[in-house]
């Protein structure tokens, strides 16, 4: 109800961010509603499919829930910030904040997650690449506030990469999310997406059209890179140049492409020697 009464007011979770506009801005925050310790919206509940994650649950509580079922999306937050950093963060707050390089909206994108919106207890659910408009504009009406996430409880062959200057505690110059289904060598389903690829956490869909249907070999992701033209123009900035962000995305395809057929070959040994 506050968020309907104060439209323009501002939703605090951990402060990790719009801290920065008091102490780095200058900013003078009029309305503010402090939603970090709402027990509710702090809850991870499970179901057979999916995990229903509470926006205020802390990057820390998250990462410890899911080091088991998803170990890739677990180390990603692991690299999100300091300690103390992770103990305050929220994960709703860091997709409401709407960042091109906040590294767990492109892992949620890439897992299928959906978004819960709640405005005055009428809620509407989308997925969360749908949430990012453009850079600073996200599909959120004034008085509205992301309740939960939910996400796919099966990992899959999901994999993601944190390129930065330096490996712990650094924002990302490229967070590459990757989730491909191959089914009797052909690949059934891709899921890509980046952050420091776009004004906003973004979805390769030219690369994923181009994979679906296409036999699961080294030719074919060869040939897939040279759409990621189709689908980003990075600009270059203090973190890393466009030349160089081109080039990681379509080198971080080779190499989950690489990783993941190791991984099968692995499997496949295991299951002939026993």
């Amino acid at each position: 109800k506050w968020c309907s009464k104060n439209p323009e007011g501002i939703i605090v979770g951990g402060a990790t961010d719009i801290g920065l506009w008091v102490t780095k801005k200058l900013i003078d925050l009029k309305q503010i509603c402090f939603i970090g310790q709402i027990a509710e919206m702090k809850q991870i509940k499970a179901s057979k499919q999916s995990l229903n994650i509470g926006a205020c649950t802390t990057i820390e509580d998250l990462r410890t829930y899911l080091k088991n079922s998803h170990p890739e999306f677990a180390e990603l937050l692991r690299r999100y910030g300091s300690t103390q950093v992770r103990n305050a963060a929220t994960i709703g707050g860091n997709i409401a904040n709407g960042s091109p390089i906040g590294d767990s909206s492109p892992a949620l994108i890439a897992l299928g997650a959906t978004i819960s919106l709640n405005y005055s207890g009428k809620y509407r659910t989308i997925p969360i690449e749908k949430f990012f408009i453009k850079y600073g504009v996200q599909d959120k009406r004034k008085g509205e506030f992301i309740e939960s996430i939910n996400m796919p409880r099966n990992e899959g062959s999901f994999k993601c990469y944190k390129i930065s200057k330096r490996f712990d505690q650094d924002i990302s110059a490229i967070c590459g999310c990757f989730n491909i289904s191959v089914e009797k060598g052909v690949i059934v389903n891709a899921r890509i997406a980046f952050g420091g690829m776009a004004e906003i956490p973004k979805r390769a869909l030219e690369v994923e059209t181009f994979l679906i249907g296409s036999p699961w070999n080294e030719k074919t992701i060869s040939e897939a890179c040279s759409k990621f033209e189709n689908d980003f123009n990075p600009i270059s900035d203090m973190r890393a140049s466009s030349q160089y962000r081109n080039l990681i995305a379509k080198n971080l395809l080779k190499k989950y492409f690489v990783e993941i057929s190791q991984t099968e070959k692995n499997t496949n040994v295991l299951r002939v020697e026993a």
